[in-house]
């Protein structure tokens, strides 16, 4: 992908146009990839919610600690230091994996989705992790049962059922 700067006078104090934008194609090529790599928490959530088969499993990657003080119902418990020795014996290489960790700020479930990939697993990432998941109002389990908080409206709509993007 060629940047090129933007030099026009009416964008040279603009800090968003001093690089150009890609162009259509390649910012095409750019989010259609990421797309592959990426899912979002509503999306996850509505996969796990109809019957059947989601199509993929879902994997919390942080410590036993993290988990009991809350995790995604369903999802399979491998911290990410534990994948190279028991991804195999726990996993189906035929079945996607949607990893996750914290939240935004913590790379945990990429660094998760890498070891996955390097062990021949087909992975995404579920994007804003389970900070997300509570903060949008999705059910989760602690080791004291099932929780649910409010939709926090920074993050999800509070009257409707898809937020329409």
């Amino acid at each position: 992908m060629t940047v090129t700067a933007v030099t026009s006078t009416s964008t040279a104090g603009n800090a968003v146009l001093r690089v150009a934008p890609a162009t259509p194609a390649e910012a095409a090529a750019y989010f259609g990839a990421s797309l592959a790599f990426h899912a979002d928490v509503s999306d996850v959530a509505a996969a796990l919610a109809a019957d059947g088969d989601p199509g993929f499993v879902l994997l919390d990657s942080r410590s036993p600690e993290s988990w009991d003080q809350g995790h995604v119902p369903g999802a399979i418990h491998l911290p990410t230091a534990l994948i190279p020795d028991q991804a195999e014996q726990l996993l189906d290489k035929a079945v996607p994996v949607v990893t996750y960790c914290w939240g935004p700020g913590c790379n945990g479930a990429t660094r998760a989705a890498l070891a996955l990939a390097e062990l021949g697993f087909q992975v995404k990432e579920m994007l804003g992790g389970f900070e997300y998941w509570a903060r949008e109002g999705f059910e989760f389990e602690t080791w004291e049962g099932t929780e649910r908080r409010a939709v926090d409206p920074l993050t999800a709509p509070t009257d409707a059922e898809d937020c329409g993007c």
